[in-house]
């Protein structure tokens, strides 16, 4: 089996597709599977696990560490000719996917997808409202193109059956159990931000309005008037950063960590806040659970099926500040019922190691190229 993956960015650790998708590669890897990717932009030399190979893109004015690729598949056909794949696997819905895709189709080469990201509820965020039925139009002619669409939660997926997209697999994401763990907590990271015994509230996301960052900043507000004693770390980098410090005064920014550093603040924290209701799974409120913390999630999407509510977590509903607002107030008052949650969500965590998650991916594969030559020799029949 020859897998060729794309996605506009594979720098390690940039946002939680990546880590999805290193994930796919070392899954190749341990198989002995052959697998190439390409990109806009590339990881670094020691991170690279497969080989990748870069695109020629544009820088995009508005998030300036993502590259738009130039679309057309020419520019990266010849190296995938001598590649020879038996599947490609698209994971943005970019110009680099859509030139991924007409590439199959010109080759007659099975194709699937994974559906990583909520595009359709961008527009509502940058006043484009009017689009949203435009982004749904495109992404049902792009993965209904698609002989199969992993999608990592019911909830999108039963969404995504509702617009009229075919083909669907649930598949979810995991965690890496190795790297996200209690034991990481630390100290002298607590100390740093004067956290003492005071608990610690998480945010970690790209910083970008699409998360939902003005109810972020509206809860922190809430709860800062309401006296509560708390800090206050956000993890993250985007172009909303300015304007949400500013939103957020006294609040922690530590900018964008990867690896044993992301863990370590993950771990040393107490309760992880995600208000954001554009989420497919949410990776990062897995993470958090894994780390041993307590998500407080708008219950919409992935966060809907990860987290059980008042078991390893607590739903508000979407978009309701002055909700997610008493749901953290109570955790702040109540240390017990945090402690109990938190075994909860660690537990919960553990339920989603990549293991099972790998084989299902891979065993999905098969089946695609399998069906794919069938339909082959039937034609030529």
């Amino acid at each position: 089996m020859r897998i060729a993956y794309f996605n506009a960015n594979l720098r390690k650790g940039q946002d939680g597709v990546t880590r999805v998708m290193y994930k796919m590669f070392e899954g190749a890897v341990a198989r002995n599977v052959e697998a190439i990717a390409f990109a806009s932009t590339l990881p670094d030399a020691d991170d690279a696990i497969i080989p990748t190979y870069k695109v020629p893109s544009v820088v995009l004015p508005i998030q300036k560490s993502y590259r738009l690729a130039l679309p057309s598949y020419h520019l990266f056909a010849r190296r995938l000719n001598a590649f020879r794949p038996d599947i490609v696997h698209i994971n943005s819905p970019c110009t680099l996917g859509l030139g991924a895709l007409r590439y199959a189709t010109h080759y007659d080469l099975p194709v699937v997808a994974t559906y990583h990201t909520h595009f359709p509820t961008y527009p509502r965020y940058y006043r484009m409202e009017g689009l949203e039925e435009v982004v749904w139009k495109v992404s049902r002619r792009l993965y209904n193109n698609m002989d199969r669409t992993f999608v990592p939660s019911v909830p999108i997926l039963e969404e995504l059956k509702e617009h009229d997209i075919e083909r669907l697999e649930y598949l979810p994401n995991g965690v890496d159990l190795s790297l996200f763990h209690p034991t990481r907590r630390s100290g002298p990271w607590r100390s740093r931000f004067g956290a003492g015994q005071k608990p610690v509230v998480l945010f970690v996301s790209r910083l970008v309005w699409e998360k939902d960052l003005a109810v972020l900043a509206d809860v922190y507000s809430l709860l800062r008037s309401r006296g509560c004693n708390f800090e206050m770390v956000v993890v993250g980098d985007g172009h909303a950063r300015n304007e949400l410090e500013m939103m957020m005064p006294g609040a922690h920014f530590l900018g964008s960590q990867t690896g044993t550093t992301l863990a370590e603040s993950y771990a040393s924290s107490d309760i992880f806040v995600f208000p954001s209701t554009t989420e497919t799974f949410g990776l990062v409120t897995l993470e958090a659970m894994a780390s041993g913390l307590v998500p407080v999630a708008a219950n919409v999407g992935g966060a809907a099926e990860i987290v059980q509510d008042g078991v390893s977590g607590i739903h508000v509903p979407p978009l309701d500040r002055i909700a997610m607002a008493n749901e953290i107030e109570r955790l702040l008052n109540n240390a017990h019922l945090r402690e109990s949650m938190r075994a909860a969500a660690f537990r919960r965590a553990n339920q989603y190691g990549w293991e099972t998650i790998l084989e299902q991916l891979f065993a999905s594969y098969a089946d695609v190229i399998d069906s794919s030559n069938r339909g082959r020799r039937s034609r030529a029949a």
